[in-house]
């Protein structure tokens, strides 16, 4: 049975989407995204399940500095569909609410309903968590924008169902386990995930990624952060469509190899089914 991290509390977005991936198998909640990857590193969890970008507030802050040094390998992805529901206890009414409490991520991705009813916000560590603690109140002016499954796993009523700004709204989840368990190559579409740094040289970016370009393999996604405090060259995050493996993927990496300090596959994995159809 395996065993999946992921940061929050049962009910939260981050919990369904581990259920998704594993309906069979145990959770972990853990409170932070370096416990998750520990429980990982350490062996109490098998995988853990991590947000890495939404498609409304962007990328999930920390993540991608914290991949890096893990050691751990993504084995897959996972699209899910956000949904808020306004919810509060027993027997309230929205005439009653006055604070609603919430992720910092869930209130920017329900600002609409928010200005309507004109209510203060607090910000909770988790959007489940904000459910487990309008439960725990029990007062009818404070409410909490959690998904569908924590009203009932805390006993909440429904004040207005699906609140969220945008019908789209898709968080991207990755897998991460201990072992680098590559996908074959199939001929299946299939993702690429690395870690690079440039040498300190003028347009090394622009060379180290040329070979993406003059090969024709589509960039996903690129991303850049500072390590430390000092002058050093950023490291960048990237994912690609294909596989090492495909003539036109390996000689792109050939040419990025010879023009960074480092190059650190990540993960390759099938691409998920949202992705194909977007």
């Amino acid at each position: 049975m395996t065993t999946a991290a992921y940061q929050g509390e049962p009910g939260s977005n981050s919990a369904t989407a581990a259920r998704a991936l594993y309906p069979a198998g145990g959770e972990l909640p853990c409170t932070s995204f370096e416990q998750a990857l520990d429980a990982v590193t350490l062996g109490t969890a098998d995988v853990a399940v991590i947000p890495v970008d939404n498609s409304a507030a962007g990328r999930v802050a920390d993540v991608h500095h914290l991949l890096p040094e893990s050691g751990l390998f993504i084995v897959a992805e996972y699209f899910l569909a956000i949904r808020f529901d306004l919810m509060g206890v027993p027997g309230a009414t929205l005439d009653e609410v006055e604070c609603v409490r919430s992720h910092v991520h869930a209130l920017g991705q329900c600002r609409k309903v928010l200005r309507e009813g004109g209510w203060r916000t607090l910000v909770s560590d988790d959007t489940a968590g904000a459910a487990r603690e309008v439960a725990q109140l029990g007062d009818p002016g404070h409410a909490a924008l959690a998904p569908p499954a924590a009203a009932g796993l805390y006993g909440l009523d429904v004040l207005r169902a699906e609140v969220e700004d945008d019908p789209d709204n898709t968080t991207r989840f990755v897998v991460l386990s201990r072992d680098a368990k590559l996908a074959p190559r199939t001929g299946e579409p299939t993702m690429t995930s690395l870690f690079f740094s440039v040498r300190n040289i003028p347009s090394a970016l622009y060379k180290a990624l040329g070979g993406f370009a003059s090969s024709g393999v589509n960039l996903t996604k690129i991303e850049s952060y500072q390590m430390g405090a000092g002058l050093n060259a950023s490291r960048f995050y990237v994912e690609v469509e294909g596989h090492p493996d495909d003539e036109r993927v390996a000689l792109a990496l050939h040419e990025l190899r010879f023009f960074s300090t480092e190059v650190r596959i990540l993960g390759v994995y099938p691409a998920h089914p949202h992705r194909l159809k977007s």
